[in-house]
C-alpha cells in the first residue's frame, strides 16, 4: 500500500494550490477557447439550418413559378384567349384584313404644283 500511496502523493504534490495558481491564467484561456469552441458549433448549426431552410423556399418558389408560367401559357393561346373573351361580349373578327396603300409624297408634291 505504500506504493499506490506514494503515487497519489507524487501526483497530489504536482497538483498543489502554488502550481494552480501559477498558471490560473492558462486556464482561464483554455476555459474561454472550450466556450468559443461551444459557441461556434451553435452558430454553425444555426447557419445550416437557414440554408436549408432557403433551399426548401426556393424549391417551392421554382415549382409556383413553373406552375404559372405553364398556366399562363396555356392561358395566352389563341383558343384560350377566345374563351375568356366569349362572355366579355368579344369576338372574333371574321373579316380578311385589306392593306392601306401609301402615295408617296414626291407623287403629291408634283401633282399640287400642275
Amino acid at each position: 500500500m505504500g506504493k499506490k500511496n506514494s503515487a497519489f502523493r507524487a501526483v497530489g504534490d504536482m497538483f498543489n494550490y502554488s502550481w494552480i495558481l501559477k498558471n490560473i491564467t492558462f486556464f482561464l484561456f483554455l476555459a474561454a477557447l472550450a466556450v468559443v469552441y461551444i459557441a461556434n458549433g451553435h452558430m454553425s448549426e444555426n447557419r445550416i439550418r437557414k440554408i436549408n431552410e432557403t433551399g426548401r423556399l426556393l424549391k417551392d418558389l421554382q415549382y409556383e413559378y413553373k406552375t404559372l408560367k405553364s398556366e399562363m401559357m396555356f392561358k395566352s393561346r389563341e383558343s384560350e384567349m377566345i374563351k375568356a373573351a366569349g362572355p366579355l361580349g368579344l369576338s372574333m373578327d371574321t373579316t380578311a384584313p385589306f392593306r392601306i396603300k401609301l402615295i408617296s409624297r414626291k407623287a403629291e408634291a408634283g401633282e399640287s404644283e400642275n
